[in-house]
């Protein structure tokens, strides 16, 4: 079967005498449309729900209910686990908070500084868009803080159940991205079949690097975090959060080699971007936060 590439290079062959200068022409590797979405997920009369806030609320619902079921489960903990389901159900509106202003006071610090110091007025326009994970984690991180203290609740077991279910909100995030046609990837080649020409990236076939996202920071961290948990990390506080921080570092950075970066940045120093130096941290506290849970060892609790 003859692909785009081999067709134009017979038609290049066949019209080269004629027209010498289709010779100078770019050949353009094989591309997938990109499927067109309305950016509106729900429309009840003057009411509408994007896909982005609709990521969210159903990454939080989700979260919430996985989050539920571990808590029950004694025998994941060894024993009552140390908070109720009652607590981490007053617990989602501190987070869900955390989220939200940690990660668009993230994008502003991190991503766009220069453009909403000058547009102030801006950063509260969320609707806009604008978030950035690393400040949403870091947002996350003061909420379990704060709730846990305030609670008198261990404060890694909570950081380790909420890391849990991180990944939902995650895969649901990324594929609203691509849906929205935003976050694409960087131009990809002929050898890349599944290429796509994003609506607003241009006419070059880029990488879904979205999708790409979605598979590792979603699909394989929930995996990863999920076996740990039956093979009993929550018997070790904070051996799951520093799952949570490593493996998504060197997803986000794998991810980040596929996807072009926000153009008021580009790229950085050697050809870093903005997602790969937030990512550096968070890989070495995780390896940090992991040493220090295996050097404490199992903890056992007992069933009341």
């Amino acid at each position: 079967m003859l692909t785009q590439r081999s067709f134009a290079q017979d038609r290049f062959e066949m019209l080269a005498p004629a027209v010498p200068i289709l010779a100078a022409l770019p050949v353009m590797p094989l591309a997938i449309a990109f499927p067109v979405f309305d950016p509106i997920a729900i429309a009840i009369g003057p009411i509408a729900i994007r896909w982005y806030a609709l990521a969210y609320i159903s990454g939080i619902v989700l979260g919430w209910i996985y989050a539920r079921k571990i808590i029950r489960s004694e025998s994941l903990w060894g024993g009552k686990a140390p908070m109720t389901t009652l607590d981490f159900d007053d617990f989602i509106l501190w987070v869900t908070l955390g989220i939200i202003l940690g990660g668009r006071t993230g994008y502003v610090l991190f991503y766009n500084f220069s453009y909403f110091a000058t547009h102030p007025a801006e950063i509260f326009e969320l609707w806009k868009g604008g978030m950035s994970f690393h400040g949403g984690f870091l947002g996350c991180v003061t909420a379990v803080l704060a709730f846990g203290r305030n609670r008198n609740i261990p404060v890694l077991s909570l950081g380790d159940v909420t890391c849990a279910v991180g990944p939902i909100g995650l895969l649901l995030g990324r594929i609203a991205n691509f849906i929205n046609s935003e976050l694409w990837g960087r131009p990809a080649d002929a050898s890349v079949p599944w290429a796509m020409v994003f609506p607003n990236g241009g006419p070059l076939p880029r990488h879904p690097s979205q999708l790409y996202e979605a598979g590792l920071e979603g699909i394989l961290l929930f995996i990863i975090l999920a076996l740990m948990i039956r093979a009993g990390a929550l018997k070790r506080p904070g051996l799951v959060v520093g799952a949570f921080a490593t493996c998504y570092g060197l997803a986000r950075i794998t991810g980040e080699l596929f996807r072009e970066p926000d153009p008021q940045l580009g790229f950085l120093w050697g050809g870093l971007t903005m997602g790969m130096i937030l990512s550096v941290p968070m890989i070495v506290a995780g390896l940090v936060f992991i040493a220090a849970a295996l050097r404490r060892g199992p903890q056992t609790r007992d069933v009341i």
